[in-house]
């Protein structure tokens, strides 16, 4: 599949690849093995941004669903989204990378507050920005949260980090005939109640012609190769 070449893009990942072959928690080798991926993608891709979930420590919607007030626990969830990008930027550095941490609530000890033209700058002078704590409004996931900040910094495309080589008809791991697609559509995906992202940030990724790139992040090398557009994935655009 031949891609547009990416100057800048937004990085999705999971809280759960953070915490390797665990079942809870932070990884540090998973931790480093992510921060390699994503330094050797810059040679592909210039700009890059980050927003990393929390569900390695806390599901906030898990959490509402056992008693927990919604609002309380979508809070809790993003609190654990700044720990997750922390320790991303933790390895990161320790490569050779220079980061800034954004956090949508404010807590100036730890980290940077969300401010849409410090965080452009940050990226035009080669620095990654990992964007943290989701919208800083609850009843929004971190999905929302990736394609809005790919919005705001201009980007040429979002890649959600997943376990699988792209988007299926069903799940692969429980469905051996399940197809995969090279390419979609944003309809096919919402018409299709395809789980790619959640609805919301679909939509906001149409609306804003940002193409949506599903890859496997965890297999080795992977990111870079997308990027050069030799891995695999699927591309979700706009209809020509």
């Amino acid at each position: 599949m031949t891609r547009p070449r990416f100057n800048r893009i937004l990085l999705k990942l999971s809280g759960e690849a953070l915490m390797g072959q665990g079942q809870f928690g932070i990884d540090p080798d998973a931790v480093d093995a992510l921060a390699k991926e994503i330094i050797a993608a810059r040679e592909h891709c210039p700009g890059l941004c980050l927003v990393v979930g929390g569900g390695n420590i806390f599901r906030g919607m898990a959490a509402a669903a056992k008693g927990f007030d919604r609002a309380s626990a979508d809070y809790m969830g993003m609190l654990a989204t700044v720990m997750n990008a922390i320790a991303l930027q933790g390895a990161l550095e320790k490569f050779g990378a220079e980061t800034r941490v954004q956090s949508a609530i404010p807590m100036a000890s730890v980290s940077e507050p969300y401010i849409r033209r410090r965080a452009l700058r940050h990226i035009e002078k080669g620095r990654i920005v990992l964007f943290a704590a989701g919208t800083g409004n609850p009843y929004f996931t971190t999905d929302t949260a990736a394609a809005l900040r790919a919005a705001e910094m201009g980007c040429d495309a979002l890649f959600k980090g997943t376990s699988v080589d792209g988007i299926y008809s069903a799940d692969p791991k429980k469905v051996k005939d399940a197809k995969r697609y090279e390419t979609l559509s944003f309809s096919k995906v919402l018409s299709d109640d395809l789980k790619v992202m959640d609805a919301a940030a679909v939509a906001l990724c149409r609306d804003n012609n940002i193409p949506i790139v599903v890859f496997n992040v965890r297999q080795a090398g992977n990111l870079a190769e997308v990027l050069s557009g030799r891995g695999m994935a699927t591309i979700v655009q706009n209809e020509e």
